[in-house]
């Protein structure tokens, strides 16, 4: 079997900060690569008002607490920054965390949290435009802010869009994060290669992570090019499907 990494999104919704910061540490503790939260204001799914954090000022507090895996969000969202803004955060949290930082992103879609918060929703058409725009943007701010990143940041991108989403992933990601079921894997990961060989990318230079749904084997996504598994969870938290896939990794 293939070297693969694991990663752990913890849901920072339903819960409170001491009960996080445990879930943070432990998976750390137990030999996760990565440990995520997400980029929303609103729970999405329970009880739909109830206790949620924000995921950039949570990720400063899971880079401060952590000290080997890296931290991301899975993913943010470009619309609720100015990509200049985002830019700076990120370069600060990579300091923070010693390099640890991989900048997940996706052009968003929970409409909640757009019209509550004051933004505009617009079209996916419109939200996707934005993200096109807003990576050289970023990438340019790193390369001219002081002090600059530690490291180059990985940009992961998350979706499945097959006529913008992975052409803007083949243009500007070392990432890319998909879902399952495993043929809607395979299918998407078929046609990243296919955009990858149109621009001239080599296909093999972008890391391929994904969510399988809960109870999925994970042999078929690592036999169909997955090398990155990231296991979603909310409170209470349940390591045993993580603990099993750091014992196949070995």
């Amino acid at each position: 079997m293939s070297r693969f990494r694991v990663g752990v999104q913890l849901h920072p919704q339903h819960t409170t900060w001491e009960s996080y910061r445990q879930a943070v540490q432990y998976a750390e503790s137990i030999g996760c690569d990565t440990i995520w939260n997400w980029d929303h204001f609103f729970p999405l799914y329970g009880p739909p008002d109830g206790p949620h954090f924000e995921g950039w000022t949570l990720l400063t507090a899971m880079a401060v607490i952590t000290q080997r895996a890296e931290v991301g969000c899975l993913v943010t969202c470009n619309s609720y920054r100015n990509p200049a803004l985002l830019s700076n955060m990120a370069k600060t949290v990579d300091h923070i965390s010693g390099g640890r930082l991989i900048l997940g992103l996706g052009a968003g879609w929970f409409e909640k949290d757009y019209t509550t918060f004051g933004y505009e929703f617009g079209t996916a058409a419109d939200r996707l435009r934005a993200l096109r725009q807003a990576l050289p943007i970023i990438k340019e701010r790193w390369a001219a802010d002081q002090p600059p990143p530690l490291r180059r940041i990985p940009i992961l991108i998350g979706g499945g869009g097959e006529k913008v989403t992975l052409r803007i992933t083949a243009e500007h990601a070392d990432i890319w994060h998909g879902f399952g079921p495993i043929e809607n894997f395979k299918r998407k990961n078929a046609i990243l290669d296919q955009w990858c060989e149109q621009i001239g990318r080599d296909p093999a230079t972008i890391e391929r992570s994904v969510s399988p749904r809960a109870g999925e084997p994970i042999e078929p996504y690592l036999e169909a090019g997955a090398t990155h598994i990231i296991i979603g969870m909310g409170e209470p938290w349940n390591f045993a499907p993580v603990e099993e896939l750091l014992k196949l990794r070995g």
